[in-house]
């Protein structure tokens, strides 16, 4: 009955997985075209020229996923070795444990994409190279009075110019601020041992810090404005907040039963001090 159960709370967790995704899978998987928004011929800002990306989305996702997933399995997987956490899951503390820390990892990277697509998608803003991937003809463009130009068509690679109006805002800023607050904030609630008071911080500055660079480095790659990449951080950042301390279990202190021994003015029980670590008052 218990592994019945337990079936059918993956089954609907697969569910909630694939829901969340749903609108990042349609969108690149359906191509669909983004808003056709035009633009003044006197916009400096969509004058840059097309630079390669610094961190080409291939790193981007290769070090986005492996690195927090890597440490949580190793991090879960000491965590119950060493009886620091437990599952009363049928299927074992091991398994029930990485299910839940990737998962809910998942769960938001799939939210969190899928809200940068529909932004995407739904406001088009040209990016800094815009005109440089679109080489609209300009002799049929009429310029007269800083007009905004609507009607005009991309002679340039039409792969290049549709992702020329995926400006606002970042992805690749909200996905690595997601995954690298998500791993930080992790090792705030796993890694609670003495030695690691100065390490843990230590780390957690390289993380957020690579995020901000690879952030800042589509602004100097003419791939965003400077607005698409502070938006996208912050969205990164409120989403992997959201996920680690309302759908994930690291900071919430596991139920202990209290035992209460009958001697006179003496009772012996666990006191849980924090997320992971439980000892007995002297």
């Amino acid at each position: 009955m218990f592994e019945a159960r337990g079936v059918l709370f993956v089954l609907l967790d697969a569910a909630c997985l694939i829901l969340g995704g749903l609108p990042l899978a349609a969108f690149n998987l359906g191509k669909i075209r983004p808003y056709q928004r035009g633009f003044f011929c006197n916009d400096e800002s969509i004058r840059y020229p097309f630079h390669p990306s610094t961190i080409t989305s291939t790193v981007l996702y290769t070090v986005g996923f492996a690195l927090p997933i890597s440490c949580m399995i190793f991090g879960e997987c000491l965590s119950v070795y060493l009886k620091r956490i437990k599952s009363k899951s049928s299927f074992g503390s091991y398994a029930s444990c990485l299910y839940k820390a990737v998962g809910a990892f998942l769960f938001g990277a799939a939210m969190s994409q899928s809200l940068t697509d529909i932004a995407k998608y739904s406001i088009g803003r040209l990016r800094p190279h815009f005109l440089d991937v679109c080489k609209p003809d300009w002799t049929l463009i009429s310029c007269s009075s800083g007009a905004y130009i609507e009607n005009f068509t991309c002679s340039g690679d039409p792969t290049m110019a549709n992702e020329g109006r995926l400006s606002f805002y970042s992805g690749h800023s909200s996905f690595s601020m997601y995954c690298m607050l998500f791993l930080a904030l992790y090792l705030q609630a796993r890694l609670q041992a003495d030695w690691a008071r100065l390490l843990r911080p230590t780390m957690q500055f390289f993380l957020i810090a690579a995020s901000v660079f690879t952030g800042l480095s589509r602004v100097s790659d003419y791939k965003h404005h400077w607005s698409d990449v502070l938006t996208g951080l912050l969205q990164g950042a409120l989403m992997a907040v959201l996920v680690v301390f309302c759908v994930s279990d690291f900071f919430k202190p596991h139920v202990v039963a209290h035992k209460d021994v009958d001697i006179p003015h003496t009772t012996l029980q666990e006191t849980p001090t924090n997320g992971n670590h439980f000892e007995s008052p002297n």
